[in-house]
């Protein structure tokens, strides 16, 4: 659908840019192949949606009415070029990095891609600029590791506003349960990526963890439903069921060289034999959810409503 989506913009873009006089939807229909099925009710949405979003890229298109009353498009070149890039070297070596950060391969070539046309247009790039952006080791450079198969379709619905469906597994469950989502944004938290939206199943903004999505995310029809607020913060929603931000704590026992998360939110951490240490971690909403993923390198020892949750947790998820 995404590569559907930017062939039908390009092509419309391209016929409103190489005509010198305006063109009706009429004309643009039978122009755009993309545009020759379905009924006229549908093409007219299709049309509307395509114009917004090109006008959201910076597109500038004029709307003309003709001396019969037909309503006609055009966009004018000279008022849809951009202006000449000028990068000092430190601001190409910075776009470099960026180039750098992400490992999936589609989006490695396209980065790639996109610095050769600008060395072309004569952009300076310096490796000694890049190598003082990244603290002075070429070596070291930012990653964002996306390995999960769900993170491009999730991403591709998210920027074009379509839900999707996909089967889901909890981890205090056994089996994955299908979810209808309206995707709002991604992010990376603790080395896992996490999806927030708008959950049609439950009527409620829901967070969900990519590494726990099975099988393939399916486009729905149909646009968003609930909407969207202007600013989406996937990491403090996440953080907020992973007990972040908690009053009270909790003292569990950890295996040996085992738990680094934990380790790093301890407040305490004390020795208890060759094997175990016991911790004193931060206690708040959905910690329990998070534990269990440890499995049985961690043991709770207080509180007792905590230490249950967990081993009901486990239990189901054993059951399975």
């Amino acid at each position: 659908m995404a590569i559907a989506k930017a062939e039908r913009l390009m092509n419309l873009a391209l016929c409103l840019m190489n005509t010198r006089r305006p063109v009706s939807k009429r004309e643009l229909r039978t122009s755009i192949e993309a545009y020759h099925e379905g009924a006229d009710d549908a093409f007219n949405r299709m049309f509307e949606r395509d114009k917004d979003d090109l006008r959201e890229l910076g597109m500038v298109i004029d709307t003309i009415e003709s001396l019969d009353g037909e309503i006609g498009y055009l966009a004018r070149r000279d008022r849809n070029r951009l202006p000449e890039i000028a990068l000092d070297a430190e601001e190409a070596a910075a776009l470099t990095l960026a180039a750098k950060v992400w490992q999936q391969a589609r989006f490695a070539e396209a980065a790639s891609g996109a610095l050769q046309k600008l060395r072309a247009a004569g952009v300076p790039f310096d490796d000694a600029a890049e190598q003082t952006l990244s603290g002075g080791h070429s070596a070291l450079e930012p990653r964002i590791p996306a390995p999960e198969p769900a993170f491009e379709p999730l991403m591709t619905a998210a920027r074009e506003r379509r839900a999707v469906a996909f089967d889901y597994r909890k981890s205090n469950a056994a089996r994955p349960e299908p979810r209808q989502v309206e995707p709002w944004a991604l992010e990376c938290w603790r080395g896992h990526w996490y999806v927030a939206g708008w959950d049609r199943d439950r009527g409620a903004v829901r967070v969900f963890r990519l590494s726990r999505i099975t099988g393939r995310v399916r486009v729905r029809g149909g646009g968003f439903t609930a909407e969207v607020p202007d600013h989406v913060d996937v990491r403090a929603a996440v953080a907020s069921w992973a007990g972040e931000g908690a009053t009270g704590t909790a003292r569990i026992r950890l295996r040996r060289d085992s738990g680094y998360p934990l380790r790093a939110r301890s407040v305490e951490i004390l020795p208890v034999d060759a094997e175990w240490d016991e911790l004193e971690i931060p206690y708040g909403h959905g910690l329990e959810a998070w534990l269990v993923e440890f499995g049985p390198d961690v043991v709770v020892l207080e509180p007792a409503e905590l230490r249950a949750d967990v081993i009901d947790r486990l239990r189901a998820v054993a059951k399975g």
